[in-house]
């Protein structure tokens, strides 16, 4: 029986998520957390306690049997279907909500099981949830989280980070070092992050803001705004326009769908854009050795100190000398430059 294993607390979250056991954990061996659910939500705060790890475990109904609240006795009857663990295996600590194979399922009787853990800081993670949102915060190391239909809510973590999600959206703030974020059917919003970023959208929006580092933000069905990014930087959308202000750097950025407008505070390697369906419009400075290669139905910049070929749908040539290669394509519309 779960009641024999594990004290109960009597405390509510909220109406319909009732806290029912917390466990702790002080052995200063512990660095590492694996959590998993089949239908629940997880939350992990780093930077607690120094003194351990703190594990609540929230029960509630699903939304369509028709139950808002349980008893304790209706609780530890719906959790006679799952298999549940909450203990440590060597350094790590674990919790684990399992459904067993049980072939008379009930619906009806359906519950979701989340975990809200309190860690140290240096902790990593491995999180699994087939159902539910993933919150994580204040760590250090390698983080590893997904689920299959919920949101990611992620913010101060240092190290490795891999996040996915199959159905929500993605925030993540003030995370560096090597990050790599992913969904397949929501938006992504990005912002005060370093180093090496990966993020990743089927069909969402991206918005980032002071971003610093190497980084690649690619959607299949949404816009792309952003301002304050610094390094490099690859991104682009099949579905929507991409709109970026201050940017500092190389910059790389495309759209089969829309159209495209960028600042550029200074220029890195590179500047490459390219619209398939919309105007390309782009203030930069030019006042150094620049290649250009402009083609688009209409091509209009202020050339000075410019030597090469000159029409109205291109621009061809090396301007101050030559030097930052700036190739802007618009396939079915025009090129402003400083317009």
């Amino acid at each position: 029986m779960i009641a024999a294993i594990f004290s109960l607390a009597s405390n509510a979250q909220s109406n319909d998520d009732k806290l029912y056991v917390t466990k702790t954990f002080t052995n200063s061996s512990l660095n590492a957390l694996a959590v998993e659910t089949s239908g629940g939500s997880i939350l992990v705060n780093g930077g607690e306690s120094s003194a351990g790890f703190k594990v609540d475990m929230y029960v509630r109904p699903n939304n369509w049997n028709g139950k808002q609240d349980l008893s304790k006795e209706e609780i530890e009857d719906r959790l006679e279907d799952y298999d549940i663990f909450i203990g440590t295996e060597g350094n790590k600590v674990v919790a684990t909500a399992k459904r067993k194979n049980n072939n008379s399922w009930d619906n009806k009787k359906s519950i979701s099981i989340g975990f809200k853990v309190y860690t140290p800081r240096k902790v990593t993670t491995d999180l699994k949830t087939s159902g539910g949102s993933i919150k994580i915060a204040s760590l250090t190391g390698d983080q590893h989280f997904t689920t299959s239909g919920g949101s990611l809510k992620v913010n101060d973590l240092d190290g490795i980070i891999r996040g996915r999600t199959s159905g929500g959206s993605i925030e993540v703030s003030n995370c560096s070092k090597d990050i790599e974020l992913v969904t397949s059917g929501g938006s992504i919003k990005a912002s005060e992050l370093k180093g090496k970023i990966d993020l990743k959208t089927s069909g969402g929006s991206i918005t980032l803001n002071n971003l610093n580092g190497e980084i690649e933000a690619h959607t299949s069905g949404g816009s792309v705004h952003g301002e304050d990014i610094k390094g490099k930087l690859d991104t682009g959308t099949s579905g929507g326009s991409v709109r970026l202000a201050n940017v500092s750097g190389s910059l790389k950025a495309s759209t089969s769908a829309g159209s495209i407008e960028v600042s550029m505070k200074t220029l890195g390697e590179y500047l490459s854009l390219s619209s398939s369906a919309g105007t390309v419009r782009v203030t930069m400075p030019l006042d150094k050795g620049l290649d250009l290669n402009l083609r688009g139905n209409k091509v209009s910049i202020p050339l000075k100190n410019f030597d090469g070929n000159v029409e109205k749908d291109r621009v061809n040539g090396k301007m101050n000398g030559g030097g930052v290669p700036v190739t802007l394509s618009a396939s079915s519309g025009s090129i402003y430059v400083n317009q």
